[in-house]
């Protein structure tokens, strides 16, 4: 049961609707994260900017979804996990990918320093050295890679960090619209 429940969009003020309006005209039907997002419509206004920059990373998609996996793990929405466990199989990550992913660690030492690095983003970005950016360096990633994983992050922490305050559960079928 969520401690704040999802806004009724047949009566929803006018921004919160059309803030939802606007998430459904780009990724469909909102589900309980959003319409609970739209209670407080500067949070989703902030979700939506972030997510459409997010999607234009430079990023491979099935490593920035690793990285939201090994933050949400971290985090400990399972909501969010269950959600991004979902994209990554859509992706074509393997059960094993998965569950490296979630712990911050991949089989390829390239994707494990990225994931690594984005898992440390969240837990102790104070302890990131030189060294951890220059060994991304060295695994070919770009400064303007490296940068985005903090918005990817941050991204995540907003989400994982709003699910978990309104007590939004992972969804009980296969469906996991956010």
């Amino acid at each position: 049961m969520p401690r704040i429940a999802p806004i009724d969009l047949d009566h929803a003020p006018a921004k919160a609707r059309e803030l939802v309006d606007e998430y459904a005209a780009r990724a469909g039907a909102a589900g309980p994260m959003v319409r609970t997002m739209a209670t407080a419509p500067a949070v989703l206004r902030g979700y939506l900017d972030l997510n459409r920059a997010m999607k234009r990373s430079h990023l491979d998609r099935r490593i920035s979804e690793r990285i939201a996996l090994a933050a949400q793990a971290w985090i400990g929405c399972e909501y969010c996990v269950a959600a991004h466990t979902a994209a990554a199989r859509k992706l074509g990550l393997s059960d094993r990918d998965i569950e490296l992913a979630k712990q911050g660690t991949a089989t390829d030492p390239a994707i494990a320093s990225i994931v690594a690095y984005g898992q440390q983003v969240i837990a102790a970005p104070s302890e990131i050295s030189d060294a951890d950016i220059e060994r991304l360096r060295t695994h070919g990633y770009r400064d303007k890679q490296i940068l985005e994983v903090v918005g990817i992050v941050s991204l995540k922490l907003l989400t994982g960090a709003f699910n978990l305050v309104a007590g939004i559960e992972p969804p009980t079928t296969a469906r996991s619209a956010v």
